[in-house]
């Protein structure tokens, strides 16, 4: 599976800044912001999911678990690809479990480093 430097980064920033939030969700999604984005180059696990949590309105996890206040998103447990996410507006996208991100979409998904 590929995985870019980049996406390296920000699955470890992301990590990071789980361990430092205590409960005060808003506050510290207010104070992160991404530091540099690269478009994704080739279709792997982590862009799908990104591709799904961007369709929804979001940059990436870390964004929706602190916008909407949860410990994870649902996933397909076949897979690990989300399975449903709730937009700021809260209507719901419910994805599949095959890959949903076309190859003509693959280049429209932004990867971001904290």
């Amino acid at each position: 599976m590929y995985q870019s430097p980049w996406a390296a980064a920000n699955l470890r920033n992301t990590t990071e800044l789980s361990k430092m939030s205590t409960g005060n969700f808003g506050a510290i999604a207010s104070e992160v912001k991404p530091k540099s984005m690269i478009r994704a180059k080739q279709w792997s696990d982590d862009i799908e999911n990104l591709y799904r949590f961007q369709t929804a309105g979001y940059r990436d996890e870390w964004e929706y678990r602190h916008v909407m206040q949860v410990e994870k998103a649902d996933r397909w447990p076949e897979t690990g690809f989300v399975k449903k996410l709730q937009r700021k507006d809260n209507t719901f996208y419910y994805f599949n479990r095959q890959r949903e991100c076309e190859e003509k979409e693959v280049h429209k998904v932004k990867v971001y480093a904290y």
